[in-house]
């Protein structure tokens, strides 16, 4: 079956479960921890720069280095910022939201940060903005069939008691600007103009709100919010298989479910998915 362009815009290949890498060299410069516009809010330690390679290995570094549970490190512009597949993209100076966030406080689900986070920028991007944004499994934000925003979580190797000591979630949302095939907040007509430190400062408390839920509430906000559950999808699976079928739910381990066209059920850990259209009932 030919994939339409809208549909190849909408891919994702990641393991909803992992949605973390795990990275056990981090010879970053961390002296961009230390200037500019640093500030803390109740439960938050913000520090904004002009210019770093990448905010996700910056505050990876920083976290060896001690950097506190909820450090945020937010960037202008980044010249090696990397998305999903390891690929390399820039954004104009000041344009879009780019910026990690540092979790010392690791849930047995790592996915979880991932879903968190996902769910605080949709639900700015739609009360704020008035942008009907919706998440794509296992971490993408759409309008439409054109990508929001991406996120890209990474963890710390374990330490001598097994234990992951921290996670690093980063996302890029785009504000102002888009590259081709994807959209903005401001190509959709905001109903309110923010500036990416404004989005941050909105989706820190979501954040706090949503960390506080119980297990199967957050679940049920993730379920609530995913738009892939009830679609039709192509799920090309790490060994070439496809599987082609209707998206039934996510499971609380971040599985996504697919009841394919011979009516068999798939538990799909890692896949490259593909929404095709809304599935009828």
């Amino acid at each position: 079956m030919p994939i339409s362009r809208a549909a190849r815009m909408t891919r994702t290949a990641i393991s909803p479960r992992l949605a973390i890498r795990i990275f056990f060299n981090t010879g970053v410069n961390i002296a961009l921890m230390d200037h500019q516009n640093a500030n803390s809010s109740e439960n938050w330690h913000i520090q904004t720069v002009l210019e770093t390679g990448s905010t996700n290995a910056d505050l990876m570094a920083a976290g060896h280095q001690g950097a506190p549970d909820r450090s945020v490190l937010r960037a202008e512009y980044q010249s090696a910022g990397r998305g999903r597949l390891d690929r390399t993209w820039e954004a104009p100076r000041g344009a879009n939201l780019l910026v990690s966030l540092l979790f010392r406080q690791v849930p047995d689900r790592l996915h979880v940060l991932t879903q968190v986070v996902a769910l605080a920028a949709t639900s700015v991007a739609q009360k704020t903005c008035g942008v009907d944004a919706q998440l794509k499994w296992p971490n993408d934000i759409l309008v439409g069939s054109e990508k929001l925003a991406g996120i890209l979580a990474q963890a710390a190797p374990t330490d001598a008691q097994g234990k992951i000591p921290f996670v690093v979630v980063g996302i890029g949302c785009n504000i102002g600007w888009a590259p081709p095939g994807a959209t903005s907040l401001s190509a959709n007509g905001w109903s309110r103009e923010v500036t990416p430190d404004e989005f941050l400062q909105l989706m820190l408390p979501e954040i706090d709100a949503l960390l506080a839920l119980s297990d199967d509430d957050l679940h049920k906000e993730y379920l609530r919010c995913v738009a892939t559950v009830g679609t039709q999808v192509r799920a090309e699976m790490p060994h070439g298989e496809d599987v082609i079928g209707r998206a039934l739910t996510v499971e609380p381990d971040g599985r996504l479910v697919v009841l394919d066209d011979c009516g068999i059920t798939h538990r799909i850990d890692t896949a490259d998915v593909v929404h095709l259209r809304p599935a009828s009932d």
